[in-house]
C-alpha cells in the first residue's frame, strides 16, 4: 500500500462515519412512538379490525344466535373449534338442534377469519383484546358458551339474503302487419258492384 491509497482508505472511513452520525442525529430529535405498556392501558387504542380471540354474541338477554350447524367448524383449517350438540324434543313434536358445548382453542388458531364469515347467524365475531398471555396451554381452551343455555330461545334470525337480480326487461311487441297500399289519385277506383234483386 502506497501512501496514497492510505490516505484515501482514512478518508473513506471518515466518510462512512459522517454518514452514519448523520442518521443517529436524525433519530435523535424524532419524536419517540414507544408505547409506554403496561402504564399506558388506559389510553391504548387498539384497532377495531384486530383479531385476538373468538367470542360469542350475546343479546341483552342473554340469548346467542347460534344454532349448532357446524359450519365454523367445518372450514377451520386446523380444527381450532369443536361443537358438542344435542337434539330436543319440541312441544309440537319437532326436534331441533341445540349447541351443548363450544369449544374453541386459542393456541392453535391462526386468526383467518373464515369461521366468522361463514357464519349463517352472524352468532361469534373476534374480539380487540389482545391480552391473552397466560402460564399454561389449558388455559389457551376456551368454552365460549359460557352462559348457562335456555330452553325458551327465540329462533335465531337468518343473516340478511343476498339482494334478487333485477327482473328481465320486457320483450318488444311484434311488429304490426303493414297496411295495404293506397292507389294513387290517378288509378282507377273499383267501385262495388250493385247487385239486382
Amino acid at each position: 500500500m502506497n501512501i496514497k491509497e492510505y490516505f484515501v482508505s482514512i478518508f473513506k472511513g471518515f466518510y462512512s462515519l459522517i454518514k452514519g452520525m448523520e442518521v443517529t442525529g436524525k433519530e435523535l430529535v424524532t419524536p419517540k412512538v414507544t408505547e409506554q405498556y403496561p402504564e399506558n392501558r388506559a389510553e391504548l387504542k387498539i384497532s377495531d379490525r384486530f383479531r385476538a380471540t373468538l367470542e360469542f354474541i350475546y343479546d341483552e338477554n342473554g340469548y346467542h344466535k347460534c344454532i349448532a350447524c357446524g359450519s365454523c367448524e367445518r372450514n377451520c383449517p386446523n380444527q381450532t373449534i369443536s361443537i358438542t350438540k344435542r337434539m330436543v324434543d319440541l312441544p309440537d313434536g319437532k326436534k331441533k338442534m341445540k349447541l351443548d358445548k363450544y369449544t374453541y382453542d386459542l393456541g392453535s388458531c391462526t386468526f383467518c377469519g373464515l369461521c366468522v364469515q361463514v357464519c349463517p347467524t352472524n352468532a361469534i365475531r373476534f374480539s380487540n383484546d389482545f391480552e391473552q398471555a397466560v402460564f399454561t396451554r389449558e388455559k389457551l381452551v376456551k368454552q365460549l358458551n359460557y352462559l348457562p343455555e335456555k330452553d325458551d330461545a327465540p329462533a335465531p334470525k337468518p343473516a340478511a339474503p343476498a339482494p334478487k337480480p333485477a327482473a328481465p326487461a320486457p320483450k318488444p311487441a311484434a311488429p304490426a302487419a303493414p297496411a295495404e297500399p293506397k292507389p294513387a289519385d290517378g288509378e282507377n277506383k273499383q267501385e262495388p258492384k250493385e247487385t239486382k234483386e
